[in-house]
């Protein structure tokens, strides 16, 4: 079973990917749109590739609550 820290760093580097951000830029209290400049087209792709990456599927209107990397993080450790 992996840790919540395992899935916090799954989760900054796929963010770091979807969002051409630099991987240092992105921690755990980072939301998506304030900190990280995510526009909303992009918030569809992070679910996705948080899809691919953990092998979930995310309700849309739950996972679109998400604003920060922490909740991400945790979202995905609830229904995993």
């Amino acid at each position: 079973m992996e840790t919540m820290t395992d899935t916090l760093e799954r989760v900054i580097k796929v963010t770091a990917e979807v969002l051409k951000v630099n991987v240092s830029k992105v921690q755990e209290n980072s939301r998506f749109v304030r900190d990280l400049g995510a526009e909303s087209v992009q918030s569809i792709e992070l679910v996705a590739a948080y899809e691919e990456e953990f092998g979930i599927e995310m309700d849309e209107d739950q996972a679109l609550a998400v604003k920060s990397v922490g909740d991400a993080t945790r979202f995905i450790d609830s229904i995993r």
